[in-house]
């Protein structure tokens, strides 16, 4: 096999593969939604899914041990003094810090403004908004209790504690909260405090439950994630198409899983994950660039379930129950993640919250790429460039590699006129043709296959590369130069698929292309236009790539061609 039927293998291999994630990443689509499908008034419960089920089996150990509340003594038996906090009407609270805009009314967080990012380069462009309580784009983060002797759920029961309704973060301070209030008949309070802290985007929530009853209590608390998937305008130009959407969730035993809007249909084991009685996990809902998750206490167990009704999908955490004895107190804490997939700040809150910023099959090559490009970027501040130092770091790396292409190349081509002899000598006897080429190959030294290799390796690279492009936020509407104002979106003028086309022309000029069939001549001769074709749907920052890479790759061989080629060898014509 000569080195351009290998190039062309290569090349048409890396084109299916890649309409193959599309086609694929299109089959995970969420279900679309039709007009008819529901009444206006049941499109959306108003409070989302239901309140998940109390676990068959309690989760074992790992349940806190009861204490005495702060000022009861544990064998005084005494009735506990009336808390001091008067419990308000219900507002909702606006909680906020430096990053964040949340709306709270006790067992949901209602809204979610992402502050530095906006849904469009225009600076006077909306926020992007995680959650959302509007019936289109309803997403709420849920969180109640279940118990037999009365709970506060999320649909009704917290009401808030402090009479502002907006809690800032003040300057110079670490963190902000804003805590609601369970009051039961049976002496039970459940104090719920939401916590911000400075540049944070996860949510503490915890929960204090303090028994001044004279029996027992037991509950579950559970936090769940409901949503309407939103719209998406699916098309080869819309990076959004082709990113993961659906339910995620992670076990220290199962490690990472996931499963689109489309399977929870699919499945008939709707409310199974295989996840039950497990601890040091988390459950989350992702999309394109951001997404929320709950991250449990890390030492108390749970069971994690999908769920979906009417247009709603969920996944819930339900944790263990515990049993509060009169004159004693709990407490369990969580954390609600609700931004953008940063890997630094992602692997920090739990054990595969990072897997999150999902690169498919290709995870083990982008990881490094990304950590490699935002080194660069450090160095230029400017995701373009930081493109194509890539690129020329590569290329460094391979140029043992592809010093020996191209002087395999170069060598051809001084070969050339004694290769079109040999045609000319065997006509149509392709057999003995192809044994005095070999010969040929073997006398004077010449691999023709020597190209193989970094053509193999840039390949993987270049697939990675597309998936950094597709989901690493901090790339999200980076600007390179002049037209190109996002690098994850395509070239609007489609300027860069034009001149990899003419870099792929010319590169054909200087390649060899005597005893090639001419079938395989045609399909190079195509090469340029499909790939020109090909790129104009692609992220600006990929072809940004190819054309650095190709015109390096050019410049390259015909230094090469100068120094072990034959200088009076004519160009060959395609």
């Amino acid at each position: 096999m000569n080195q351009l039927r290998t190039f062309l293998i290569f090349a048409w291999l890396m084109v299916a593969t890649i309409l193959w994630m599309e086609w694929n990443r299109e089959k995970t689509a969420p279900p679309a939604t039709t007009a008819t499908a529901q009444p206006a008034a049941e499109v959306v419960p108003p409070d989302g899914l239901p309140v998940p089920s109390a676990p068959t089996s309690a989760p074992d150990a790992a349940v806190p041990a009861a204490v005495p509340p702060a000022g009861i003594s544990a064998d005084s038996g005494q009735a506990a003094p009336q808390l001091s906090a008067t419990p308000l009407a219900a507002p909702r609270i606006t909680l906020s810090n430096d990053v964040l805009r949340l709306v709270l009314d006790g067992g949901n967080v209602r809204r979610a403004e992402l502050l530095h990012y906006r849904v469009s380069r225009d600076p006077d462009a909306a926020l992007v908004k995680l959650f959302d309580d509007t019936p289109k784009n309803f997403y709420l983060a849920q969180s109640g209790w279940s118990s037999a002797q009365g709970a506060p759920t999320h649909q009704s029961g917290f009401v808030a504690e402090q009479a502002a309704t907006e809690q800032a973060l003040a300057d110079g301070a670490k963190d902000v909260s804003a805590s609601f209030l369970w009051t039961g008949a049976n002496g039970v309070t459940i104090r719920r405090s939401y916590t911000l802290s400075r540049g944070d985007y996860a949510l503490k929530v915890r929960d204090d439950v303090v028994n001044r009853g004279t029996a027992a209590w037991s509950g579950h608390v559970y936090r769940q994630l409901s949503r309407v998937p939103h719209d998406i305008k699916r098309s080869m130009f819309n990076p959004e198409t082709f990113a993961f959407s659906g339910a995620a969730w992670y076990t220290t035993d199962e490690k990472y899983d996931k499963r689109g809007y489309d399977a929870f249909l699919d499945d008939d084991k709707l409310d199974q994950i295989e996840a039950s009685n497990v601890a040091g996990g988390w459950v989350a809902l992702l999309q394109h660039y951001f997404f929320a998750g709950w991250i449990p206490q890390a030492d108390q167990k749970a069971n994690y379930a999908l769920a979906h009704s009417s247009t709603l999908y969920g996944i819930s955490a339900t944790g263990p129950q515990f049993t509060v004895a009169p004159g004693t107190q709990v407490s369990t804490e969580a954390k609600l993640w609700i931004g953008p997939k940063q890997p630094e700040k992602l692997e920090a809150q739990a054990p595969g919250f990072g897997l999150t910023l999902d690169y498919g099959i290709f995870t083990f090559l982008a990881k490094p790429i990304h950590w490699l490009l935002a080194q660069l970027h450090k160095l230029t501040h400017n995701w373009g460039w930081a493109i194509m130092l890539l690129v020329l770091l590569i290329k460094l790396a391979l140029y043992p590699l592809s010093a020996a292409q191209y002087k395999s190349m170069a060598a051809m081509r001084k070969l050339q006129p004694r290769m079109q002899q040999l045609k000319e000598r065997y006509g149509e006897d392709k057999q003995k043709f192809q044994m005095a080429m070999m010969e040929l190959y073997k006398k004077e030294k010449v691999n023709p296959a020597g190209g193989c290799l970094p053509v193999l390796i840039q390949m993987p690279v270049f697939l990675a590369l597309y998936w950094v492009l597709i989901e690493s936020v901090e790339l999200r509407q980076a600007p390179w130069m002049l037209w190109i104002q996002d690098l994850t979106s395509r070239d609007p003028y489609f300027i860069l698929p034009v001149i990899n086309m003419a870099v792929m022309w010319f590169t054909q000029r200087l390649t060899p292309m005597v005893g090639v069939d001419p079938i395989q001549q045609k399909m190079f001769q195509f090469m340029p236009l499909v790939f020109g074709v090909m790129f104009a749907f692609f992220p600006a920052g990929l072809v940004l790539y190819w054309v650095t890479n190709g015109t390096l790759g050019m410049i390259q061989q015909l230094w090469m061609i100068r120094r072990y080629g034959d200088k009076s060898a004519p160009v060959a014509k395609a």
